[in-house]
């Protein structure tokens, strides 16, 4: 009597997976986030009520809050090393026509987005969180160390330092949510492969070799899951 089909075995072949992250960049990655969340976690128990009576221990989580955002930097300073993370950077830095056409399309919500290794979406939020690193620091220093500026100085700092950080907290949850609702983006994070479809899909120009850094492209590099 011949089996069932569910219970007949097919050879199957792992399809091989896009090489997009190395291990460095991941740990940046890791890293910041990890310091970004303490930040946010330590503003919060500063500033919001309840959180402070909850937590306690005002002056260690002032210290936490400051230590964080002095080091914040430092796992994408010492990133550099990394040739990988250098090449993407400069990807992050480069704006073409089709970034327009990707623009163009997600706000009128059409499909048609082409989008090298980093779409128009992450560039702009990567550009505009650096920006907003180096400012909430260049605030918080004033704040910290109040003998290097006057006080008029320092009442500005901590009105723009404040309402930066709620801006921020805004925009790093939209890019939660998105990655939330990406799970093979987030995979791709994780083990550093994707799958060639998605990136075909999500990323046409990076897996093609026309991608806006230095041309190396996502065609060829394969690897199985991590």
């Amino acid at each position: 009597m011949p089996r069932p089909p569910e219970a007949r075995s097919e050879p199957t072949t792992a399809r091989p997976r896009v090489l997009r992250f190395t291990p460095a960049e991941h740990r940046v990655h890791r890293a910041t986030a990890t310091l970004m969340a303490v930040c946010v976690l330590t503003a919060g128990c500063l500033y919001l009520p309840f959180l402070a009576e909850l937590v306690g221990r005002r002056a260690l989580m002032v210290t936490v809050h400051e230590w964080s955002g002095i080091l914040l930097p430092v796992p994408l300073l010492l990133g550099l090393g990394s040739r990988a993370l250098r090449a993407d950077l400069t990807r992050l830095n480069r704006y073409g026509p089709h970034d327009r056409q990707w623009l163009r399309a997600a706000l009128r919500r059409r499909g048609g987005r082409p989008a090298g290794k980093f779409n128009a979406g992450q560039k702009l939020y990567a550009a505009w969180i650096a920006g907003a690193v180096l400012v909430m620091l260049g605030t918080g220093l004033l704040m910290w160390f109040t003998h290097l500026a006057p006080l008029v100085w320092r009442t500005g700092a901590t009105f723009v330092h404040d309402w930066l950080a709620l801006a921020v907290i805004l925009v790093i949850a939209g890019h939660v949510w998105k990655a939330y609702g990406d799970p093979e983006s987030r995979r791709g994070l994780r083990t550093g492969s994707v799958d060639p479809q998605w990136a075909r899909r999500e990323h046409p120009l990076w897996v093609h070799g026309k991608d806006d850094g230095d041309g190396s492209g996502g065609q060829g590099q394969g690897k199985g899951d991590a």
